[in-house]
């Protein structure tokens, strides 16, 4: 019994719990972007080049590297606004560090430090 009370605290930890979360969401926009280049990108790309496949049927040598493209499209997309994000909640965190004034001192620690400028001389 003591081992599952440790296992249920420590998935149950905010950390965990948040980490689980990002990587559903994670999962789920990584769908979306798949969609986006499979559906979007290549095809347009596709059509400029004249075949709307063009990309899914390049091969390099008998290797197919099109869907090899398709997934450096995906990543590219993914880290540029993984990019922004980050830099988003930097920006706020500068600023909060920026808003936040050193507290005034106390009085009885004035009065602490008067006292014992007072006592050297």
């Amino acid at each position: 019994m003591g081992m599952l009370k440790e296992f249920k605290e420590f998935a149950m930890k905010g950390n965990i719990v948040d980490l689980a979360v990002a990587v559903i969401i994670g999962g789920a926009f990584g769908k979306i972007i798949d969609s986006l280049v499979a559906d979007a990108i290549m095809p347009i790309l596709g059509k400029i080049m004249g075949d709307p496949n063009y990309f899914l049927t390049w091969t390099a040598g008998g290797i197919p590297v099109g869907r090899f493209i398709q997934a450096v499209f995906n990543f590219l997309i993914i880290a540029f606004v993984l990019f922004l994000v980050i830099r988003a909640i930097n920006s706020t965190k500068t600023k909060k560090k920026e808003e936040a004034a050193p507290a005034p001192t106390p009085e009885n620690i004035t009065l602490l430090r008067e006292i014992r400028d007072a006592l050297k001389k």
